[in-house]
């Protein structure tokens, strides 16, 4: 078996949010997302998929920094994971990096979901403001093929982008999986987000870890020497 990762289409839309919903489903912090996100919303049903579907097509023709990739096993076709990364090639403006909210929210609902929001926003402006970066915001996996090392083809597919922009990535990563970054030369930061339990329902509040990895080029330099340096490019 031979997995690959490719630019999705598309097509692939609907393929690739089945799995995007049953990774999301087969995690904890996944549940609560998709319970703030699209509150009292049965995402499984036809209704919502298609327009999911539809406002997700919409949002590929307007979008200019947003990539979509799917894993994909070769001997079937089958899409088994997804990825959805930013590439933010040139500096950008406040007005081009202003937090985008909830606008599919309203009232209570839209709240509590930009108070999950927002906090990962503020330390992403903390961290890079508008200096070039890439950031992947979602790796998820069918549970079907968990064990299949589809997560670490997403992974080496992102170690690969870094190096061929010869920028830093960033992501958010789970307390479990953070062992398995940093054997690809990814630098946990100092810094992590906290979110709330009375704003997740939970009994405790969840600590999320934050990665970045550097490029090649950068030559050793860690992310902290790299933003003390004011964030110089790799040629």
């Amino acid at each position: 078996m031979t997995l690959l990762v490719l630019p999705a289409l598309i097509p692939d839309i609907r393929k690739l949010y089945d799995v995007y919903f049953a990774a999301f489903k087969n995690d904890l912090m996944g549940q609560i997302m998709l319970q703030i996100l699209f509150p009292g919303t049965l995402v499984d049903s036809e209704e919502f998929r298609k327009s999911h579907a539809e406002a997700t097509l919409r949002y590929w023709h307007e979008s200019s920094v947003q990539y979509t990739f799917k894993c994909v096993d070769t001997a079937t076709g089958e899409i088994v994971g997804i990825a959805l990364g930013d590439v933010y090639l040139q500096e950008r403006s406040e007005e081009e990096r202003a937090f985008q909210g909830v606008p599919w929210l309203e009232g209570e609902q839209k709240e509590r979901a930009e108070k999950v929001l927002r906090p990962l926003w503020e330390v992403r402006e903390k961290l890079f403001g508008g200096h070039p970066y890439l950031y992947v915001h979602v790796i998820g996996v069918d549970p079907k093929h968990q064990g299949r090392k589809a997560g670490l083809a997403i992974v080496q597919w992102g170690t690969d982008l870094c190096e061929r922009a010869q920028l830093p990535l960033y992501f958010e990563s789970s307390p479990s999986t953070t062992a398995l970054y940093e054997k690809f030369g990814y630098e946990r930061l100092k810094e992590t987000i906290v979110h709330k339990a009375e704003v997740l329902g939970t009994d405790k509040d969840i600590e999320v870890p934050l990665m970045v990895r550097m490029p090649s080029a950068a030559k050793g330099m860690g992310f902290y020497e790299w933003r003390e340096k004011g964030y110089p490019r790799f040629d």
